[in-house]
């Protein structure tokens, strides 16, 4: 999956969060969507401007971000 192709950040959009390319949809509602237990088929008909294929490239990112930075944790 090669996420670059479907997700964007331009400070001129969303205030610059990162976003699915052609839309307002912000990653982070995708993923606050998959974390609250919605299915992708939900998130889709929720959002229909995306596709099967963004919410996969969403995911990816997300991914991607985890492999960059550390949340600190308590113990």
């Amino acid at each position: 999956m090669n996420w670059q192709e479907h997700i964007t950040v331009d400070p001129a959009i969303c205030h610059g969060n990162a976003c699915i390319k052609g839309t307002r949809v912000m990653v982070s509602v995708v993923m606050d969507n998959l974390a609250a237990g919605f299915t992708v088929d939900e998130i889709l008909r929720s959002y229909p401007s995306l596709r099967r294929e963004t919410v996969q490239s969403a995911i990816a990112y997300a991914a991607e971000l985890t492999r960059e930075r550390i949340v600190a944790m308590s113990a």
